[in-house]
């Protein structure tokens, strides 16, 4: 079975994802990322960037461009 997912409740996935890191580290880096995508009142999230950014990660994980492997990066 496969699932699918909106950009925009995958977004909320992956924030609420990071939230739990965030509650369970204290890291100020997380924080400070969090920070920016958290949505305004007009549903974008604070920092623009923060959404083209998921957008492109999106992108290469629909293209099997994303290595999920231990010590392996991939540009």
């Amino acid at each position: 079975m496969e699932d699918t997912l909106t950009l925009k409740v995958a977004y909320a996935a992956m924030y609420e994802y990071m939230s739990m890191l965030y509650q369970q580290t204290a890291s100020e880096d997380l924080g400070g990322f969090l920070g920016s995508m958290s949505l305004l009142d007009n549903g974008e999230p604070a920092d623009p960037a923060a959404w083209a950014d998921w957008l492109h990660a999106v992108q290469k994980a629909r293209k099997g461009q994303v290595v999920m492997s231990l010590g392996l990066k991939q540009d």
